[in-house]
């Protein structure tokens, strides 16, 4: 009975957290599958217009890095299957181990019974007793084994049962198993269909490197002047700090920070559906060799008509415009700055107080672009630039 105990052991143990691990992968699954299929309708968009560009480019690489994300999180998933279909073709073993030595018990059990079956044979047992005692502790012997072979039955059929419902559920896991390898070699070939496509718009865009370096150097000159700006809004507002003899936040301020702080990870999106397609920090250009970019927030490609929206409560410090960049929008939430920019028409104004997720303006699309529509975001702790992707929800 000893390999009994255990099989529960593991039934109870490995199944749960097993069962947990699977939930989780599956909901990761689903939420990368959802951001491939937005993707998707954003390159068909983009793919109207037949001119290679860098945002269409920058799409492909999103979506291919989204790709090799989805397809690591079913070989997870096939991972945790196999060591699920191994844990539980032991425990089977083990159960049918137990099944069969419990069979041979109750068999020699019965084989006794039917050469003692005999009531005058109980009867003699009990009088063949030397005294009183004896003849007591035969009684209670007696009952005893009939109870002990009623709760062998019991045992046994318990066991039958739980035997054939682990062989449903790793016939269950194996299926399971085999529909994700056959996803998993889909999506495969979706994702050397995507890595040709990016072959090809890079293989077009070396063509327009003049043009691309060009467009570097005015995103580069935006990015000086957005820099500028804020810095330019901190040192003003020390200045009247310091006019007002206010060298601290308010006690509202500090509630609002620690609140912005809280949510690290939790906030919502500056768009209500996006890519992101720039990343915050310094990496190669995705076309450029041996140039690299260096970008103090991130980019998130979203629909045409699409609008920013705060990302949590606080007051708008400033709106300006930026010399080819559109609109921008600074928001304070205590001892923290969101910025939004590359917005054609703004819905605020300076000094208002703002909600989260409020509409603060209309993000420019590029017709010259295929309406390549992108808003740049950043955040930053006072003069400290910080990355916005550890900021907002995953």
């Amino acid at each position: 009975m000893r390999s009994l105990f255990l099989s529960l052991f593991f039934v109870l143990g490995t199944l749960s957290l097993l069962g947990q691990s699977i939930t989780d992968l599956r909901a990761k699954k689903v939420n990368t599958a959802q951001v491939i299929k937005y993707t998707s309708s954003l390159l068909q968009e983009a793919q109207k217009n037949e001119k290679a560009s860098l945002g269409k480019l920058q799409l492909l690489n999103s979506q291919i890095q989204n790709r090799n994300q989805f397809i690591g999180g079913i070989e997870s998933q096939i991972q945790v299957l196999n060591v699920y279909i191994a844990e539980n073709t032991e425990v089977s073993k083990m159960l049918k181990a137990d099944l069969d030595g419990l069979r041979k018990e109750y068999a020699a059990m019965i084989r006794f019974a039917q050469r003692n079956k005999n009531s005058y044979d109980a009867l003699l047992f009990l009088l063949s007793s030397e005294n009183l005692n004896q003849a007591y502790k035969r009684m209670l012997y007696l009952r005893q084994y009939a109870k002990y072979r009623k709760s062998q039955v019991e045992i046994i059929q318990a066991i039958d049962t739980l035997l054939k419902e682990k062989i449903v559920s790793l016939e269950h896991q194996k299926k399971q198993k085999a529909n994700l390898l056959a996803e998993k070699n889909s999506e495969n070939l979706q994702l050397e269909g995507e890595k040709l496509l990016q072959r090809k718009q890079v293989q077009q865009l070396q063509k327009q490197q003049r043009q691309l370096r060009k467009k570097l150097r005015e995103q580069q000159k935006q990015q000086e002047e957005l820099d500028r700006e804020i810095e330019r809004l901190l040192a003003e507002e020390a200045r009247k700090a310091r006019e007002k003899g206010q060298f601290e936040m308010t006690p509202e301020q500090k509630l609002l920070a620690a609140d912005f702080e809280k949510n690290r990870g939790r906030l919502p999106w500056p768009v209500e559906r996006g890519v992101i397609t720039e990343r915050f920090g310094v990496h190669a250009h995705a076309v450029l060799k041996n140039i690299k970019v260096k970008s103090n927030g991130i980019e998130i490609t979203t629909q045409k008509g699409s609008e920013a929206r705060a990302i949590f409560d606080g007051v708008v410090s400033r709106v300006f415009a930026i010399s080819g960049g559109n609109m921008a929008v600074i928001i304070r939430h205590g001892s923290f700055l969101s910025v939004y920019s590359n917005l054609k028409e703004v819905h605020v104004k300076a000094g208002q107080k703002v909600k989260t997720k409020q509409k603060i303006g209309a993000i420019f699309s590029d017709s010259a672009d295929g309406n390549k529509t992108i808003l740049k975001f950043q955040v930053w702790k006072e003069s400290e630039k910080m990355n916005p992707e550890i900021w907002i929800t995953k």
